[in-house]
């Protein structure tokens, strides 16, 4: 699937990193190898050995510049047409807020109670949120600071060659 040329971040010789193209939530970056594997096994040897240092740099400008409350990275997708991936997911405290607020997703609370000092999610129930309420949904909520641009443009500078 080709990428529009706006949401890509940074680029190396084996990885392309991009604002995830359907989500909403400023921040939300997938890091995919350039050649289409399923499998990291799969990969030269350097774009194995530089997926770690790529992976640190990218937590590091996304907590520089976004400082989200918490950041999940992982990989989760398989599906056909689509390299080896990872997604980096910022929960804004905002985001978390929008989480206890929306009764839909109390189902699926670990334990206490929303009104408990004890309230705790994880985050998988995290994770289903935001890719529900961002990324599916047609009206996701309102963005609380910077939006998706001026997010890939801060990125864009912290993850320049320049900034290293």
């Amino acid at each position: 699937m080709d990428i529009p040329p706006r949401l890509i971040i940074h680029e190396s010789r084996y990885w392309v990193l991009n604002h995830r193209m359907d989500s909403a939530l400023p921040g939300y970056l997938m890091l995919s190898a350039k050649q289409m594997t399923h499998s990291l096994a799969a990969l030269p040897i350097e774009a194995q050995a530089e997926l770690g240092v790529l992976q640190a740099r990218i937590q590091k400008a996304i907590d520089d510049q976004l400082q989200p409350k918490r950041l999940y990275i992982g990989r989760f997708g398989h599906g056909a047409g689509y390299a080896i991936h990872f997604h980096f997911i910022p929960v804004y405290a905002w985001v978390e807020a929008l989480f206890w607020e929306d009764e839909r997703y109390r189902l699926l609370q670990t334990f206490g109670s929303i009104d408990s000092a004890l309230a705790q999610t994880d985050g998988a129930e995290l994770m289903l949120f935001v890719w529900r309420e961002f990324c599916e949904r047609p009206e996701p909520p309102p963005v609380q600071g910077p939006s998706v641009d001026q997010v890939i443009a801060a990125l864009r500078t912290a993850l320049s060659p320049a900034s290293v």
